[in-house]
């Protein structure tokens, strides 16, 4: 009898067992917020080829991103605009260094409201009268603000603008600000103006600055390292590319 009650109890965990649910497998992906729409896209494709997966995305300034891992944020691939930043990762052995690659190259443009934006032809002309505000990421913790900084150190004219500086802490917050109308002109990535269609114009493409590159890789404390690989590899794919570049990315 009581070999009876023990099998029987052991089929009812068996059966249990059979009858939950399975867990899905997560993968997080923390990454800068100029890929928000080409990522969004990348990672419901990428999800749909891995049945089962459920991809989560965290989007924020580079900076803010970092500082999440380092507090012990679940992140399983880290992707940044600017190398400086997954250098400052790897420096904290925050990733795994043999996954790191390069997938998406990116330009700094300076922009205009549409409708009512000052008339703009040169970097010289934002010291004008025209121009009273001028919108930038925030260089300590925005890479395109950084860019934006080195451009215009290159042109003499970050001093001079000192007293216009509006800093956003993301390059999409910088956008809004062009967006709406409540800066006279913005220095953001090109994908982003992209982005905001007519709503903003391109004046001019900025130079003097390193080259916008975006890295990513697989973070040291991955739970999912095998699916986090694998999708650092759809970045570089056919099908990745062709995803980045639908939103203005070209290959690096």
């Amino acid at each position: 009898m009581r070999y009876t009650l023990r099998a029987v109890g052991l089929g009812f965990v068996l059966l249990g067992l059979a009858a939950a649910p399975a867990f899905a497998e997560k993968l997080v992906v923390s990454a800068a917020a100029s890929l928000t729409n080409a990522f969004t896209e990348a990672c419901q494709v990428f999800a749909g080829k891995n049945p089962g997966l459920d991809v989560n995305t965290n989007f924020a300034a580079s900076n803010p991103l970092l500082r999440q891992m380092e507090e012990g944020a679940p992140v399983d691939v880290a992707a940044f605009a600017d190398q400086a930043t997954m250098d400052a990762a790897a420096q904290k052995k925050l990733i795994d260094e043999s996954t790191r690659v390069n997938f998406a190259l990116n330009s700094v443009v300076l922009i205009v409201p549409a409708q009512g934006g000052p008339a703009l032809s040169a970097l010289g002309d934002l010291k004008g009268n025209a121009v009273k505000r001028l919108a930038v990421g925030n260089p300590e913790s925005v890479p395109a603000g950084r860019y934006a900084r080195a451009a215009l150190k290159a042109a003499g004219l970050w001093d001079a603008l000192g007293a216009k500086l509006i800093m956003g802490e993301s390059v999409r917050q910088t956008l809004d600000y062009v967006a709406r109308g409540e800066v006279d002109a913005g220095i953001v990535y090109a994908t982003d103006a992209k982005q905001a269609g007519a709503k903003v114009k391109v004046v001019l493409t900025l130079s003097g600055h390193e080259p916008v590159l975006y890295p990513a890789a697989v973070t040291k404390n991955s739970q999912a390292p095998g699916k986090a690989k694998a999708f650092v590899d759809f970045l570089r794919s056919p099908e990745g590319v062709a995803i980045l570049g639908k939103y203005g990315f070209s290959k690096p």
